[in-house]
């Protein structure tokens, strides 16, 4: 079904406005693959926040026309799927995923910062952890320190003798008033 001027003129200023806002495109063949699959690939996708379709490879170079994904141009040759990510690793990640499991999905490239990526440099991308792995690697990391000095403060009170009831002072008994 062929789309008319307009309702092509819409579907490249709603490409072009998730380019905008994202850090990463990642680009695959998606050849052979079943109606079912690719429903799997959308559903993953859309629960990861990435926007993925199947566009015409002419309507995908003039949405990315003048953005940073627009290196990735070259890339842009068959059956292609666009995956457009927010967070930098997501589209790469789901992506190159679903590309393990189900072998009629190629990666064939994509763009992050400005920067066309061939297929290895999208599974590259894929590797990293994402946003909120890092964040909690970065406060593991830092309690780590302040875990280490507690516990040898308490191994060094409990060898001063007594531990915990070492650290609250007694209350001394009160002194007897002299008899007048």
């Amino acid at each position: 079904m062929s789309l008319n001027r307009n309702e092509k003129a819409a579907v490249i200023e709603g490409v072009s406005a998730q380019a905008a806002k994202s850090q990463t495109l990642a680009i695959a063949e998606y050849r052979g693959l079943t109606v079912e699959s690719l429903n799997k690939l959308r559903v993953d996708a859309r629960s990861k926040g990435v926007y993925l379709h199947v566009l015409k490879n002419t309507l995908a170079r003039r949405a990315v026309a003048g953005t940073p994904f627009e290196v990735a141009s070259e890339s842009m040759v068959g059956p292609l799927i666009y995956g457009f990510s927010e967070d930098a690793v997501a589209a790469a990640k789901v992506i190159a995923d679903f590309s393990k499991g189900n072998d009629k999905l190629v990666i064939k490239g994509g763009a992050y910062a400005g920067k066309a990526l061939n297929p290895d440099g999208v599974k590259a991308l894929a590797a990293i952890p994402s946003k909120e792995v890092l964040l909690s690697q970065i406060a593991g990391l830092l309690k780590s320190p302040v875990q280490r000095m507690a516990a040898v403060v308490a191994a060094l009170a409990e060898k001063k003798g007594g531990g915990a009831e070492a650290a609250v002072p007694s209350e001394a008994p009160a002194a007897e008033a002299p008899a007048a």
